[in-house]
């Protein structure tokens, strides 16, 4: 899989997002400026400490991770992460045991728990990992320099605009005399994505 972008994509898109703003512009509708400042204010509130703080309390609180896997965005917003300046989607969140895997994509366009996560990585909206992911995991994945055994099972969950997916990944040995915060600094945003163990 190659992580290369695809500029003349890009390059289009971009044209037909500017085209979009001016029009916006005309229209009266509204002005670059509220654009940059709705952007920035979204971006602001998108932070991987998030998601790290959310998988550290599962990982020391049992009770939290069966909330966080039976309706997760109720379990965050028990944390003061608040979901709700996102557009209306359905949180998941899946789980990482010896037996299985988890990894997630979304394999029409880049859909992803910002708010949780941070902007997605250029990789994950790259055509190649959309399509590979879901023909070929194990490749995927060894292409990360992460290779589960033969006998793991690998679920790849397919976002979408109404449902996000966050991986809950194993807690790693030997860290049990961690405290939360310190076991949040272990969290990597890869590892929510399921491209990495932690």
């Amino acid at each position: 899989m190659s992580h290369e972008h695809d500029h003349e994509k890009s390059g289009a898109a971009s044209h037909r997002v500017t085209h979009l703003i001016e029009a916006l512009e005309r229209g009266g509708i509204l002005t670059r400026e509220k654009i940059d400042s709705t952007v920035e204010d979204f971006l602001a509130k998108a932070v991987p400490h998030n998601g790290k703080r959310a998988i550290a309390r599962a990982w020391v609180d049992p009770a939290f991770k069966q909330r966080l896997l039976d309706n997760a965005n109720i379990a965050v917003a028990e944390l003061g992460i608040d979901l709700s300046h996102w557009s209306p989607v359905v949180l998941r969140a899946v789980e990482n045991t010896p037996e299985r895997h988890n990894v997630i994509v979304c394999t029409l366009c880049s859909c992803y728990p910002i708010a949780l996560l941070g902007p997605s990585p250029a990789w994950y909206k790259s055509e190649a990992y959309r399509s590979q992911v879901v023909r070929d995991p194990r490749g995927v994945l060894a292409e990360f320099g992460f290779r589960p055994a033969e006998s793991v099972r690998i679920d790849v969950w397919d976002s979408t605009a109404d449902v996000r997916y966050l991986v809950i990944p194993m807690r790693p040995r030997g860290t049990e005399d961690l405290s939360e915060e310190r076991l949040a600094e272990l969290v990597t945003r890869d590892g929510m994505i399921g491209t990495a163990p932690i």
